[in-house]
């Protein structure tokens, strides 16, 4: 599931994004705004983490617009702000947002809110995907290949999960790279993954194929 952390300050956006991709979620941060709207409009997340005191437009405005679009307003929210008054604390949830946490916060609490409120929002959505014979699931992080469980590394997991999500989709090189590994990454290590998938996924890694010179993906009819 996809979060949305709009923090400015570097170090504390930096803690929450580790805390919830180590937690299996897959996270993008922002540092204001307008960044995060730009975002916002191609994908939206499962949930976002706001923060108030932020550069040019603070996060309650930002609450407000997302409450105001249909296309966003049953996005879950977290409040997460060094305001810390009673006062504050209920101008936020009278707002819309669905919790508040004060600033410092423990880093397994903010998971454990983050995954109560996703429980209570999203109860009963499916997580599985399959094609062919690979079947995944997100809830567990399990992935089976004709029924026989495959182990496979966070990495490769979230590299044939991508490709699951988007299925007979050319994927570039460049947004395979910047989704799973960020900017510390290389080509090669695409490659090396790419290969080293095919090899575990037996019958069924022909289905990743390769589209020289822009990226891969997958294909049943191969």
């Amino acid at each position: 599931m996809l979060i949305y952390v709009l923090e400015d300050e570097e170090s504390i956006r930096e803690l929450e994004m580790y805390a919830l991709e180590k937690n299996g979620f897959e996270v993008q941060g922002f540092e204001n705004s307008q960044s995060f709207y730009k975002t916002i409009e191609k994908r939206a997340p499962d949930l976002i983490l706001l923060d108030i005191m932020l550069p040019g437009e603070d996060g309650l405005t930002v609450l407000k617009k997302i409450r105001s679009d249909a296309a966003f307003a049953k996005i879950p929210v977290i409040i997460i702000s060094a305001k810390t008054t009673e006062f504050d604390r209920v101008k936020g949830l009278d707002l819309g947002a669905d919790d508040y946490m004060c600033k410092p916060f423990g880093v397994m609490e903010l998971v454990s809110r983050v995954k109560a409120r996703l429980r209570t929002i999203y109860d009963g959505y499916s997580s599985e995907l399959s094609f062919s014979g690979i079947t995944i699931s997100d809830k567990t992080r399990t992935v089976t290949v004709d029924q026989i469980p495959l182990e496979l590394t966070y990495k490769e997991y979230e590299l044939l999960k991508m490709f699951m999500e988007n299925p007979q989709i050319v994927l570039q090189r460049d947004h395979i790279l910047d989704r799973i590994w960020g900017h510390d990454s290389t080509g090669r290590t695409l490659d090396v993954h790419i290969r080293m998938l095919r090899s575990k996924l037996g019958k069924y890694g022909k289905c990743i194929t390769t589209v020289r010179g822009v990226g891969y993906k997958l294909d049943k009819d191969k």
